[in-house]
């Protein structure tokens, strides 16, 4: 028998695209954590401070609000949550778009907001995972740990959702497993780094953004990238931009400037959108700008591909 469910409906009082904005923290279309559902709905999992919880989410365009049922032991926390990780928190009025493509593109997707989850452990761990190498092996790696160290989502949740690991369960991952999973010795680490301060990482949802990150790069193995993937999603970070990613400057280059640029390329071109270069960067990359490509798809390594944990 399933748990009862808490409900909630929440009135946005703005323009709010549900699943474009709940779809940021997506890893992927086989993230074990997320569910778009065909009748409109999105499901999502999170290990809140009080245990694990399933979140469903149906828009109810012509009433303006958003229905929201959870489950589990985190289902109050969450539905309180929820205007954040909705983007009430977000100010998009805030932002100017300085280029032509990004006005179009703020203009086609004006329902878009930032999430802010507030759970760091939960948006960080797959960011190390994502550490050089492809989409394809890390978003694979997350899977299979889900798989095995995650737990079944509460409630009447779609076949195959998971709820992330807490921190101890993280910690207490076999080498082995990290190997099977595709993970080197190097992610691992600063997975298990990472986790043994959660508590502190997660205090810095409560102190400024500048402050939040250069914490959060005090684990070793967390640099820039890695600190800006996971406060766009914990933190509603709107100016988090992932620099050092490997293709971001080429498309923002050729979308503003017609030609491939580097890390301080991109940096100078998004200097016109102070506290907002991360929004200004993904309406970019969401328009479908197009970048030439000059050199073969890098492949996965195949030493784990198609093993299971």
């Amino acid at each position: 028998m399933h748990p009862s469910a808490l409900h909630r409906v929440w009135r946005p009082g703005f323009p709010l695209d549900l699943r474009l904005t709940v779809g940021q923290l997506r890893r992927g279309h086989s993230d074990p954590t997320h569910h778009a559902g065909t009748d409109g709905s999105v499901w999502r999992t999170s290990r809140t401070p009080n245990g694990p919880c399933t979140l469903r989410l149906i828009d109810r365009p012509a009433t303006g609000e958003i229905e929201a049922s959870a489950w589990g032991p985190g289902a109050e926390w969450q539905l309180d949550a929820l205007p954040a990780l909705l983007g009430a928190e977000d100010d998009p009025d805030a932002f100017v778009a300085r280029h032509t493509i990004v006005r179009d593109a703020e203009r086609r997707f004006a329902g878009l907001r930032m999430p802010r989850t507030t759970l760091v452990v939960t948006a960080l761990v797959p960011s190390i995972l994502e550490q050089k190498v492809t989409t394809i092996e890390a978003r694979r790696a997350y899977r299979l740990l889900l798989g095995k160290y995650g737990e079944a989502a509460p409630g009447p949740a779609p076949t195959g959702l998971r709820v992330v690991p807490d921190a101890r369960t993280w910690a207490m991952i076999p080498s082995w497993d990290w190997a099977r999973a595709g993970v080197d010795g190097r992610r691992s680490r600063t997975v298990i780094e990472a986790v043994r301060v959660a508590g502190r990482l997660e205090a810095t949802t409560g102190v400024a953004h500048p402050e939040a990150a250069r914490l959060l790069r005090l684990v070793p193995g967390i640099g820039i990238w890695t600190a800006a993937e996971t406060m766009q999603r914990s933190h509603g970070d709107a100016d988090a931009l992932s620099v050092g990613d490997l293709h971001l400057p080429k498309t923002i280059g050729y979308a503003l400037a017609g030609h491939a640029v580097d890390d301080a390329g991109m940096l100078e071109l998004l200097a016109g959108y102070p506290g907002h270069r991360h929004r200004a960067a993904l309406l970019i990359r969401m328009s479908g700008v197009k970048v030439p490509r000059r050199a073969p798809r890098y492949a996965p390594r195949g030493h784990f591909v198609g093993k299971a944990l």
